[in-house]
């Protein structure tokens, strides 16, 4: 599950933000301002970094500048700046995205998807499921060690599914992760996407159908 660090000087705005990374099915931690931040960064580990610009202390432009001089953790911008002066000088310090309050849930969700989504660490090592091993960076899918052909999607799906091993989600969730906030296709697609992946995997059954409700995966 994807951990958050979410910086920000108004305790409110945290608990709205982790409200809705809780809701999406994240975990989060939270910090007040700059300095607190990177204490956290030095005892946790983090997927992703969502920062306000405007704080005492140490404001989100000098904390994302010095994250940025040991790690490439994705960042984003929220804040009620919204001049192109401010969003160009976060983006050029390293920020991935930037998103302007007010926001909507579904905004922030998927602006946060869409980063983490580009993004994989260069140090990732290979992942295993039990005979299922995912190299996310060279994006190849090996199945009793042989590689298996998966389309974009399919590999995204699977990816998903993997890294919420347990876990069952409807279809109309899925498409909301892995196709995106604002797809307009059929929950259909999850289907046949999932009914691909199973023909690929053959004797390897990984992909379950928890009925009524979606997909799950486990080994």
């Amino acid at each position: 599950m994807k951990h958050i660090l979410i910086v920000d000087d108004e305790h409110d705005m945290r608990q709205l933000v982790g409200m809705y990374l809780t809701n999406a099915g994240y975990t989060w931690s939270e910090a007040e301002d700059g300095e607190t931040a990177l204490t956290k960064l030095q005892q946790d580990s983090f997927d992703l970094l969502i920062l306000d610009m405007m704080m005492p202390k140490m404001d989100g432009i000098a904390l994302c500048n010095e994250v940025r001089k040991t790690s490439d953790v994705p960042i984003i911008f929220l804040t009620a700046k919204g001049e192109e002066w401010n969003r160009v000088t976060g983006l050029r310090m390293g920020a991935d995205d930037y998103i302007v309050k007010p926001f909507s849930p579904g905004e922030l969700i998927a602006r946060l998807e869409a980063v983490l989504r580009r993004y994989v660490k260069r140090d990732t090592p290979n992942q295993q499921w039990g005979p299922i091993t995912i190299d996310q960076k060279g994006r190849r899918v090996l199945v009793n060690g042989e590689e298996v052909s998966l389309t974009v999607k399919e590999f995204d799906l699977l990816l998903f599914l993997c890294e919420h091993k347990g876990q069952v989600f409807s279809r109309e969730q899925l498409l909301e992760k892995v196709w995106g906030y604002d797809y307009a296709g059929s929950t259909r697609t999850v289907d046949t996407h999932v009914k691909t992946i199973r023909l690929k995997f053959g004797d390897v059954d990984c992909i379950h159908t928890v009925w009524g409700v979606g997909y799950k995966f486990e080994v």
